[in-house]
């Protein structure tokens, strides 16, 4: 049992910090304010390779293990969430595509993937059909050689930028739902209607997204079997739940760090604030669950490294990190008092940033479903 990375990861984690570090932390503030899109940190994570994360060595890709996924999006997280989300679902709908695409559609679109000369997002969550994935009403009426697709999607990351975009559909009426969902790989046609205003998660942009009759080629059909569109999602959901496990674990040690040096640098009755015995528990119990949370999200992206379904640690890390980065922004924001709730310190867009983590690729309700589920189905254990 080894607890740390090796030489590569630790070679490449810290490539990524100093990246961050230098490109990130000093812009995000004022970006994020003045809500400008972050095209110059984009640039230069296309020319880092990390488009093409989870695209196979084969087609221009990094092919990068789950642990190496899970580095890169807890360190830009640590930097700007919202930088992190542009990564985010472009690397699922990629991971979708290298693991049920056909030959012909990875040729097709995984090269320029990998570059960031195409980019990609995922439309799955629709106004009346969230957690409830067979409940989507967007459908694909077979006409020839093409589907005719008709819907709204909502909360869709990278929808002026991604071509293809996949799309979860339903190309036909049927009982159990799932059999009759699909995936399409939508390259243009769609028009997005509107900008969806949120708390926090500023830099990315997050859409609704149209599609009044879209035709889209046959060839097209994610894998080229109808029917096996849930599977295929829920599939990539699970190095989803990875992604978002590490941007929470990011947030925490961005709000840890900030909470740490002011209460050195803060004196309060004559001493640094660091001296008080209060302040030191608060310290103590973020660095402790922080620690849990990475160790829990490595551990998961090290299970689906091993091959098969890791849906319970997934489900684990992703619901323990999140609870972490809402406990550790807001007590970030304790230990900072008023100048916490101030613009002027990073800890107020950590606290506008971590309740999302609760929220996206299912929220944590429902993980905790999954979890139980799994351990009283047999399929997963805790301990040896």
């Amino acid at each position: 049992m080894d607890f740390e990375l090796d030489d590569d990861q630790r070679a490449f984690r810290e490539t990524l910090r100093a990246f961050v570090d230098k490109e990130i932390v000093p812009v995000a503030g004022e970006w994020e304010r003045t809500g400008r899109y972050p095209t110059e940190i984009v640039d230069k994570m296309k020319l880092m390779g990390l488009f093409g994360l989870t695209v196979p060595e084969e087609y221009g890709g990094l092919g990068a293990d789950l642990v190496s996924f899970a580095l890169v999006f807890e360190e830009i997280a640590r930097g700007w969430m919202g930088v992190a989300g542009v990564l985010g679902s472009h690397t699922l709908s990629c991971r979708m595509i290298a693991r049920y695409g056909t030959p012909e559609q990875k040729a097709a679109y995984l090269p320029d993937l990998a570059t960031g000369a195409r980019r990609s997002g995922i439309a799955l969550t629709e106004p009346g059909a969230g957690t409830d994935l067979q409940g989507i009403t967007t459908t694909a009426r077979r006409d020839g050689d093409h589907y005719v697709v008709r819907g709204t999607k909502t909360w869709i990351t990278n929808a002026r930028h991604a071509s293809p975009l996949p799309v979860l559909v339903k190309t036909s009426v049927t009982e159990p739902a799932h059999r009759g969902m699909s995936v399409l790989l939508v390259e243009d046609g769609f028009t997005v209607s509107r900008d969806l205003p949120k708390l926090g998660y500023k830099g990315t942009e997050t859409c609704e997204v149209v599609l009044d009759d879209v035709r889209v080629p046959v060839a097209n059909l994610l894998g080229g079997v109808e029917g096996r569109g849930l599977q295929q999602v829920l599939s990539g959901l699970e190095s989803g739940r990875i992604n978002v496990a590490a941007r929470a674990v990011g947030i925490a040690q961005a709000a840890y760090d900030a909470a740490l040096a002011y209460s050195r640098e803060r004196t309060a009755f004559g001493r640094p604030i660091a001296g008080f015995q209060a302040i030191q528990l608060k310290l103590a119990d973020l660095a402790t669950e922080i620690q849990a949370a990475r160790l829990l999200t490595y551990w998961a992206a090290a299970r689906a490294d091993a091959g098969g379904r890791a849906d319970m640690e997934a489900g684990m890390a992703k619901y323990f990190a999140s609870e972490t980065a809402i406990r550790a922004s807001l007590e970030a924001m304790r230990i900072h008092g008023g100048y916490g709730y101030s613009q002027e310190y990073v800890v107020e867009r950590l606290y506008r940033d971590a309740p999302l983590m609760a929220i996206g690729e299912g929220t944590n309700d429902v993980l905790r479903t999954v979890i139980a589920r799994s351990l009283l189905s047999g399929k997963g254990r805790v301990g040896w």
